[in-house]
């Protein structure tokens, strides 16, 4: 499980580092990875000013529970369970978190 772990940590670490590179048009955000690799929360923070409005955003929530990705939040249009599939991840092991229990089920992924 530990190997397991490890290996989806930096799946997703990867996956976040590839989102950060991408500048959102006509800002001046900063992308910043926060990354708590001890109790595996993983997330992208978009902050700074765009026009005269101050951005704190959060495009990209993971966590890792019990051997399994859960995808806590995606603001974006990015199929992130998708990306993760073709990253080695099964389906058995992706978990869609922002959806109700009782609609997991149908989604063709872990349900916890």
């Amino acid at each position: 499980m530990e190997q397991k772990i490890k290996q989806y940590q930096e799946i997703l670490l990867g996956f976040l580092q590839q989102q950060a590179s991408y500048r959102v048009a006509n800002s001046e955000l900063e992308n910043q990875i926060v990354a708590d690799t001890e109790r595996n929360h993983y997330q992208l923070l978009r902050i700074g000013w765009r026009k005269n409005r101050f951005v704190h955003a959060c495009p990209f929530h993971f966590d890792i529970k019990d051997g399994k990705i859960w995808i806590q939040q995606n603001r974006t249009d990015v199929e992130v369970d998708k990306a993760l599939l073709e990253m080695g991840v099964p389906k058995s092991d992706i978990v869609i978190g922002f959806l109700p229990a009782e609609m997991r089920a149908a989604s063709g992924y872990a349900v916890a």
